[in-house]
């Protein structure tokens, strides 16, 4: 064999060493973006509000009350509000339907 191929052996493992650097680099710059999105998810999870208690379900005109759910309610409809207890309380009293799913009346102690 002569110093060609020992030259050129060389070579090639030099080109190795660098395409393996800028993998390298690279799989560091996925981590880094990573580390650095899963730091943005946590600080809006803590400035996330908490979920409200109660909640109001209005109808298109807006004025009229269609409904009341928990705030753990999975089918609030789209136009619920947050509310208070005591209005929550109000709107039962005044005959706004509880939710049949979530059944605000029975977490409030209500007779409907």
């Amino acid at each position: 064999m002569n110093d060609s191929g020992v030259a050129s052996r060389l070579a090639l493992l030099q080109f190795l060493e660098r395409v393996q650097e800028r993998d390298l680099a690279r799989t560091r710059r996925w981590i880094a973006d990573e580390e650095r999105r899963e730091a943005e998810r946590r600080v809006g999870e803590e400035r996330r509000p908490p979920a409200p208690e109660w909640l109001i379900e209005r109808g298109l005109d807006r004025s009229n009350i269609v409904a009341v759910h928990t705030g753990e309610c999975w089918d609030p409809g789209k136009r619920s509000k947050p509310a208070t207890r005591a209005q929550a309380i109000e709107a039962l009293r005044h005959q706004v339907p509880a939710c049949t799913k979530c059944r605000p009346d029975t977490a409030l102690g209500i007779e409907v």
